[in-house]
């Protein structure tokens, strides 16, 4: 689920339609932020900023997500990152811009809207579980249906459905305490999907899990996604989470969108200094497809076939063992290209097609 995808070997726009939209989006910290960035009409340098004394919490961010990708937020500490999911919510009020759900302004519609739409149709997932202590696995997964007014019959039966679903049946009984930090995971999340959310926002959910942990629930999310195709907006600083879980990644520094693109493209093309140091210790192989790494077909009878998509990590011992370039085809199985033994290797090394060192 990329922003494009392979019709033959021409890459076409993602046609699905924009569920989520920040258009010139800024949040400033600092006396008369507004009437600053208002009388600039929306532009200013972080030069302009630091003489009129304000902090740029997020700036001129102008970002679309399509229905159904999962589109990832990463930067370090301090960048912007959950200030800028904040006011994609409205939790935090930006200063100036647009913030578009479905092509709607959020920034203009009523508090009771806005209720609505965090009530029914946002679902938000962040690093503190905030689980109720005094209410079980059931109780807590149904608490927001009961906010909603749900009656308690109807409310039970749709949060059993999503602990089956988060795979925690036969805890519905357990309080938070009685339960492993993975387990209170899943029901912070079981409980944001009680609602059925369209948008679903995840701000740093794993990072505070153990290492083995953490990986368990990138997978229980992926699983998750392939059953119910959310819009996803996931906040994180670890590349490795994710490139294992992005369709696009929004690389941000000092308040600013620095690159979005697909991870292959962050690693493959790095727009500034900047993202290519944040790429730089990525193990391409695992990012970069056979499309990126093919040449024109040179060989006959290939001994193995892969798909222009397919991860180099996915395909790169079965190559190598077999001492003969595979073929790269198409949907309709015809050859568009040829993956080399070589060429694996000297990416597993860390060599460029020059021979110099990467």
């Amino acid at each position: 689920m990329n922003s494009a995808v392979e019709v033959g070997h021409v890459a076409v726009p993602d046609a699905r339609p924009i569920k989520l939209a920040c258009r010139n989006v800024w949040k400033l910290f600092g006396s008369d932020a507004e009437n600053f960035i208002k009388s600039r009409d929306g532009k200013a340098s972080a030069a302009d900023l630091q003489q009129a004394g304000l902090v740029g919490a997020a700036r001129a961010v102008d970002l679309e997500i399509r229905e159904g990708e999962i589109f990832i937020i990463m930067g370090l500490s301090g960048s912007g990152k959950s200030t800028l999911v904040r006011c994609m919510s409205r939790l935090v009020e930006p200063t100036f811009g647009k913030v578009e759900f479905e092509g709607k302004n959020l920034l203009t519609i009523s508090d009771a809207e806005l209720i609505e739409l965090r009530r029914h149709r946002m679902g938000m997932v962040f690093q503190n579980f905030a689980l109720l202590p005094h209410l079980n696995v059931l109780e807590n997964i149904a608490f927001p249906l009961s906010v909603q007014g749900m009656d308690r019959a109807t409310r039970e039966a749709r949060a059993r459905e999503v602990i089956d679903l988060v795979g925690l049946g036969g805890r519905e009984h357990f309080y938070p305490r009685e339960l492993s930090g993975g387990q209170q995971q899943r029901v912070g999340i079981a409980r944001s999907l009680a609602t059925k959310p369209e948008i679903w926002f995840l701000d740093e959910p794993f990072s505070a899990l153990d290492p083995l942990i953490r990986r368990e629930m990138q997978d229980e999310l992926m699983r998750l996604q392939d059953v119910l195709h959310k819009t996803i907006v996931f906040i994180t600083h670890d590349f490795d989470e994710a490139i294992r879980l992005a369709d696009r990644i929004a690389i941000m520094k000092d308040g600013e969108v620095i690159q979005i693109g697909t991870p292959e493209e962050l690693v493959v093309n790095p727009a500034t200094d900047y993202v290519a140091e944040f790429t730089r210790d990525v193990q391409r192989a695992k990012v970069i497809s056979a499309r990126s790494l093919m040449r024109p077909c040179q060989t006959e009878g290939h001994p193995g076939t892969v798909a222009p998509e397919d991860r180099i990590a996915t395909f790169s011992a079965r190559l190598i063992s077999a001492g003969k370039p595979f073929a790269v085809v198409n949907g309709t199985g015809k050859p568009i290209g040829e993956v080399t033994p070589d060429a694996v290797i000297d990416l597993l090394a860390g060599i460029d097609r020059s021979g110099a060192q990467a």
